[in-house]
Parts: C-alpha cells; sequence; structure tokens
C-alpha cells in the first residue's frame, strides 16, 4: 500500500479499531509524516470450527483480546501483538478455506508467541490447551523449553 500522499511504501499503524463490518486502521507515513486511514474486510465469510464441532464466525476482536490477556503485565508492546495478529489473518487468508479449526488458529499463535515472550506462551497454552494441573503446566514448559534450544542450537 502507498501513502496517499508522497506514495511512500513504508508506514505504520498508529490506531487500529474494529467497526460493524471492517477494520479501521490509521496509518501514519514514515516519509512524509502524513495520516491516513485504511478500511480492512477481513475474512469476512471464514468460520471456525471448534472443538465441539460447532462453527462460529471468525472474529479478530476475540483473538486479539486472547492474546491481550495472555500478554498482560509482560515487556509486549501493543504494535507487536497487532502485528501478531495481523500474521495471523493473513495465514488464514493465505489458506483459502471457507472453514479453520480452532486447533489451527490456536496453533499459529503459539508458535508466534513461541518466539516473543514464553510467559505469555505459556498462559494462552494453559487456556488453550486446557491444562487441568502442574504436571501438564510442566509438561508444556519442557515443550517450549525443548522448542528454544532446538531454535537456539540450530541458529
Amino acid at each position: 500500500m502507498n501513502c496517499p500522499h508522497c506514495g511512500h511504501t513504508a508506514h505504520r499503524v498508529i490506531d487500529t479499531r474494529d467497526t460493524s463490518d471492517a477494520i479501521r486502521r490509521r496509518r501514519q507515513c514514515e516519509k512524509c509524516g502524513q495520516r491516513f486511514t485504511t478500511y480492512e474486510h477481513v475474512a469476512a465469510n471464514l468460520l471456525v470450527i471448534k472443538s465441539d464441532g460447532r462453527r462460529e464466525p471468525f472474529d479478530r476482536q476475540k483473538l486479539l483480546s486472547g492474546i491481550q490477556v495472555a500478554s498482560t503485565k509482560r515487556p509486549i508492546s501493543r504494535e507487536t501483538i497487532e502485528h501478531l495478529v495481523d500474521q495471523i489473518v493473513e495465514s488464514l487468508q493465505a489458506i483459502g478455506r471457507a472453514e479453520v479449526p480452532s486447533k489451527a488458529i490456536g496453533g499459529m499463535v503459539l508458535d508466534q508467541l513461541a518466539q516473543i515472550d514464553q510467559v505469555a506462551y505459556i498462559r494462552f497454552a494453559s487456556v488453550y490447551l486446557n491444562l487441568h494441573d502442574l504436571t501438564e503446566v510442566r509438561s508444556e514448559i519442557d515443550r517450549l523449553m525443548g522448542r528454544m534450544g532446538a531454535t537456539t542450537s540450530a541458529e
């Protein structure tokens, strides 16, 4: 997307709001500093298949809220969370299917949070994976630590 004032392609999101049928974003061009608004109609027809078989419309705000709760009092900026949600929405659009299992979306969130913040990962995983006791939490921590060790040794 180009700045409507100068045509430059680099800009940043200043504010994001959900409207009833779109996502409104205020953006600021990094070259000229002018602000402009974009509207995104995201995954309007996408259905999420819940673990119990129910289907419900994809709700970007619900995804954003879940990640924000997991990130409470963690050093994660709002922009980072917005970017994470944007990446997941783009991935869902790229899949090109009308229905996506909730497990696939949760897996995407966990993959992203594992790279951003381990505590937020465990918080999100404890709800998403329905961890019942400390043994299950410890198991997930061990899995995360193994995953982090694998990425560290791969670098």
